[in-house]
């Protein structure tokens, strides 16, 4: 059979750049931005062609962060994508390879948060499961100081971004993807959790703030109503742009009105 032929658009790295400038991303600015590579169309030059497109738009002054997360370095117990027997559980801890900034791949946050982080000049947090990668001008300032205990929230490049009056860019991402949400996470009453992940002297668990993003669609459809979020296209992707001040400030109040709250929770370990 056949192979089919291309779907368009076809994407080029010019193009890229030309809407993201006419979509309102400046010159010298921070953006987190979160893709699918997928939705944006054919794309000459893949997830490179994208990553240049973005430090164009950005300019020798900007600085581009993504999420780096490494969601596997953790309990296999946990593990449901697939699962993995029991009797694998403890060899698994046991011999699993800790965290390296430098080495350790990025899962589940798509190709182009990849193609950032192996990007020569780039900088990668230290949070061994939800790591940022940033290159630019200020990728130093916005990935140092993450905490190994603070996976999303104050002491986290998160944080670090609404300081530094940062954009969120959604490019064919929906708001699930929306990390800036998590921040506020930390601002309600939430519960704890134990963690389980690798470390150097062995297998480590530490306390960490809950956190989840089964409601951040209907999170982030309520935050366009109430708030401004430019929209427009780039290749066939809808891109949202939104400053990531207002997206924790509107999520805080969102998420304390809608959460329960802290105390109805079970204490880790009960």
């Amino acid at each position: 059979m056949a192979t089919p032929p291309p779907t368009g658009p076809l994407v080029t790295r010019d193009g890229i750049a030309a809407r993201l400038r006419l979509l309102g991303v400046e010159s010298g600015e921070t953006l987190l931005v979160h893709t699918a590579l997928s939705s944006l169309g054919w794309v000459n030059g893949g997830a490179v062609a994208v990553v240049q497109g973005l430090l164009d738009a950005l300019g020798p002054d900007g600085t581009l962060v993504v999420p780096a997360h490494s969601s596997d370095l953790s309990d296999p117990a946990l593990w449901a994508n697939p699962p993995v027997p029991e009797e694998w559980w403890d060899r698994i801890r046991a011999t699993m390879p800790p965290y390296d900034p430098g080495i350790t791949p990025s899962r589940g946050v798509g190709v182009v948060p990849e193609t950032v982080r192996t990007w020569p000049g780039a900088r990668r947090s230290a949070h061994p499961q939800t790591s940022f990668a940033a290159v630019g001008a200020r990728a130093a300032e916005i990935t140092e100081g993450h905490a190994p205990d603070c996976r999303l929230g104050e002491r986290s490049p998160l944080a670090r971004l609404e300081e530094a009056g940062a954009r969120v860019l959604l490019l064919g991402a929906g708001y699930d993807a929306c990390t800036a949400f998590h921040l506020a996470e930390y601002r309600v009453p939430a519960p704890l959790v134990r963690v389980g992940r690798p470390a150097p002297g062995g297998w480590e668990t530490v306390t960490e703030v809950s956190i989840t993003s089964d409601r951040f669609e209907e999170l982030g459809r309520d935050f366009e109503r109430e708030r401004p979020v430019v929209r427009g296209k780039v290749g066939a992707a809808d891109a949202l742009l939104f400053p990531v001040a207002d997206a924790v400030a509107y999520a805080q109040g969102w998420l304390a009105a809608r959460r329960p709250r802290a105390r109805e929770f079970p204490h880790p370990g009960d």
